[in-house]
């Protein structure tokens, strides 16, 4: 993975997703509970959407997203969406907004982990075997 991009992620460890049971973000129903990757692009043919989406279409590559308990949204135009499942517009804009993202660009790939904090931060070079192999460096994965 780049050395930028790893700088990026250090610094946004620090950024943790709000906790309030009252916040519409749905990032933090998956605290403690899953690994959501969030991909935001400008529009639904974007490249980056488009190879992700390729990926998990492959048997092994979803296999390997399941098993580390990871949930993949999308916001694509605008238009956020749990698992192809849509997301009410203000819990994308607070998904967003929890981020620092912005709905029009640029293309971005984020992991956040199962404590809430974002662990990674990508363009549309994302390569998922590096994202899996960082996941399973964490404690949480090795426990």
């Amino acid at each position: 993975m780049k050395h930028s991009a790893w700088l990026i992620a250090a610094g946004l460890l620090a950024t943790s997703l709000p906790t309030t049971a009252s916040d519409s973000n749905p990032l933090v129903a998956e605290r403690w509970k899953t690994r959501p990757v969030i991909v935001v692009v400008p529009t639904r043919d974007d490249a980056l959407l488009r190879r992700v989406e390729s990926a998990l279409a492959r048997t092994a590559t979803r296999e390997a997203f399941i098993d580390r308990e990871m949930v993949l949204y999308t916001v694509a135009g605008g238009e956020g969406r749990r698992n192809a499942a849509p997301l009410a517009p203000a819990e994308t804009r607070a998904m967003l907004s929890a981020l620092r993202l912005d709905a029009a660009g640029p293309p971005t790939f984020v992991l956040v982990g199962k404590d809430g904090g974002v662990k990674m931060t990508e363009g549309p070079g994302v390569d998922l075997d590096a994202v899996f192999a960082e996941i399973d460096r964490m404690p949480m994965r090795r426990r």
